[in-house]
């Protein structure tokens, strides 16, 4: 029988627990499904990806900046996870959790990531792709149940939330990010186009 390319240390199970206390009583967006089943998804996804031990904690990790406690919660990743995780997470996220960057236009705010992500090592291209895959499939999920009223929950358009996710795929592809995240992103951003135009 084959070995798994990545045994989880403890340090991995410290960080579910973690994550899961951050973002106890956050949902995912327009819904009631615990956020924790995103973060877990993110992280699956990375493992399946053949990333290390440092990638599937920031997975976990992605959106404890973000969403939960800005620059002192990037501290405090640091201080546990280490630089390396730290790096991987500030660099996934979009804004800073109650900074300016937050109210900017949509696009504009994630022009600026996607430019930042553009000039960032393939290993921390990989995190956010494998955000990207799970976010965009349940996307796909939602439309599939919704229709396209699921855009209502979501501060950009329909067209720039399709774009947004096609350069993401081919910042993922420059970087040369395994197939088994750029294909299922492949898919689902082919999925949302046809459910969104027909």
């Amino acid at each position: 029988m084959a070995r798994p390319h990545l045994t989880l240390s403890q340090r991995y199970f410290d960080a579910v627990a973690y994550a899961s206390e951050a973002h106890a009583w956050q949902a995912r967006k327009g819904g009631n499904i615990a956020y924790m089943s995103h973060l877990l998804g993110v992280s699956s996804l990375i493992i399946e990806a053949g990333g290390d031990e440092d990638q599937a904690i920031a997975g976990l990790l992605h959106d404890v900046v973000e969403d939960q406690g800005g620059l002192q919660r990037l501290a405090d990743v640091r201080r546990r996870f280490g630089d390396r995780v730290a790096g991987f997470v500030l660099g996934c996220s979009d804004s800073l959790d109650g900074d300016d960057g937050y109210w900017m236009d949509y696009w504009e705010r994630k022009q600026t990531y996607l430019d930042r992500l553009e000039t960032e090592p393939p290993e921390l291209v990989m995190v956010s792709i494998a955000d990207k895959v799970h976010n965009a499939r349940a996307l796909v999920t939602d439309l599939e149940y919704s229709g396209v009223t699921v855009f209502n929950k979501f501060h950009g358009s329909a067209r720039e939330i399709i774009h947004y996710y096609k350069e993401c795929l081919r910042i993922g592809r420059a970087a040369s990010v395994s197939h088994v995240l750029t294909s299922p992103l492949e898919v689902a951003v082919r999925d949302i186009e046809l459910m969104v135009y027909g």
